[in-house]
């Protein structure tokens, strides 16, 4: 038997920002090939004395082979390792451990084995810095952001070619919270997919495809345009069992533009149609979601953009570019102010100017333009 000791050195908790149902993250070295990954392990609670295996312990299983599926697309995390392990600590860093790798059927083939014990997979990981629910949440009352528009039309096409592969497959996403979605600006990654589902061949997967769209534009694409919540209270960590997800948004067929009333209209009429489940399919969801982006400047095959739009959105990009180039080199200058302030030694008056540099660096970044 191997010890989890000789795989891998388990660190801190990566989740606590936004709590799960069925898993504890924490950041990981993976010793055999020196990668750092994120461990996501299941939560004890879930374990049952008397051997019952629950729907918890499966949803690892179910997140293997789906990753596995979806393994070609470069919005989903990718599958590193999945296992078992004996500890029974929430934050294990001893104990027997199993891995098999990226052999999914053998991880599922073994459960029988191994109910007394923890699921685990190993994912890339991912820095806190890019989780959209992380950047937006407020952390000043008043305070909000949203992705400029541009940006958000990115994340959304993005979001749709990855739905695309999925339906294609008979998966379907459903579990659509900013929690799961990482942004730098440019590209699109999402993790989780422990309540997703493979569906079967047969008639009631259209429902599904539309459900899918419809969550994908209620619980992300609205909040990364206004910065609120479709449930039109502040953005919080959304429920995230299996019941719970389906239940999420379904009482939700109506968007609320008041906050945002300059997004454009054709963006707004987009999300309206799929918040009242009247786009049938996600080709469907991209054929209009790319008109809306010709208006603004981008080119598809068979939609009109007129030069000067496209000229302008040349402009926008340059300067969405410069701006987080820009407050990347302002956390940097905040980070080297705050790590000469704890140095031992310095003058009392040198360390009282360090740390209003930092203050004032803070309030910078609070009136930032995005997230």
């Amino acid at each position: 038997m191997t010890n989890l000791t000789e795989l891998y050195r388990i660190d801190n908790f990566i989740d606590t920002f936004a709590l799960g149902h069925y898993a504890r993250v924490l950041d990981a070295q993976d010793l055999r090939t020196g990668q750092s990954v994120a461990f996501k392990v299941m939560r004890t609670e879930h374990l049952m004395d008397d051997g019952d295996v629950l729907w918890e312990f499966r949803a690892f299983i179910n997140e293997a082979e789906l990753l596995l599926k979806l393994k070609d697309s470069p919005h989903v995390v990718d599958l590193l390792d999945c296992g078992y392990i004996s500890s029974h600590s929430e934050a294990p860093h001893e104990g027997d451990i199993v891995s098999f790798g990226r052999d999914v059927t053998a991880f599922a083939q073994a459960l029988p084995d191994y109910t007394h014990w923890r699921p685990y997979l190993t994912v890339t990981n991912l820095p806190r810095t890019k989780n959209l629910f992380y950047l937006m949440k407020p952390t000043q009352q008043n305070t909000r952001w949203r992705l400029p528009t541009e940006e958000g039309l990115a994340l959304a096409i993005q979001f749709a070619y990855l739905l695309q592969m999925a339906h294609r497959q008979s998966i379907v996403y459903l579990d659509h919270k900013l929690e799961h979605v990482y942004w730098d600006g440019y590209k699109l990654e999402i993790i989780d997919l422990n309540s997703s589902r493979q569906l079967q061949s047969h008639a009631s997967n259209s429902q599904y495809f539309k459900m899918d769209i419809h969550n994908l534009c209620v619980g992300i694409l609205y909040p990364i345009f206004t910065g609120l919540s479709p449930q039109k209270t502040v953005l919080r960590p959304q429920p995230s069992n299996q019941t719970e997800v389906e239940a999420r948004y379904q009482d939700i067929t109506s968007l609320d533009f008041g906050i945002e009333p300059t997004l454009s209209p054709a963006l707004q009429d987009l999300l309206q149609q799929g918040a009242a489940m009247q786009i049938e399919t996600v080709d469907a969801f991209l054929f209009q979601l790319q008109q809306v982006a010709a208006i603004h400047g981008w080119d598809f095959p068979n939609q009109y953009t007129s030069p000067n739009s496209r000229h302008a959105r040349d402009h926008l990009r340059a300067g969405l570019r410069h701006l987080r180039e820009g407050q990347d080199k302002i956390r940097e200058a905040r980070d080297l102010f705050r790590e000469a302030a704890i140095l031992d030694g310095i003058p009392q008056d040198l360390e009282e100017e360090l740390r209003r540099l930092v203050k004032s660096v803070n309030d910078m970044l609070n009136n930032r333009v995005i997230p």
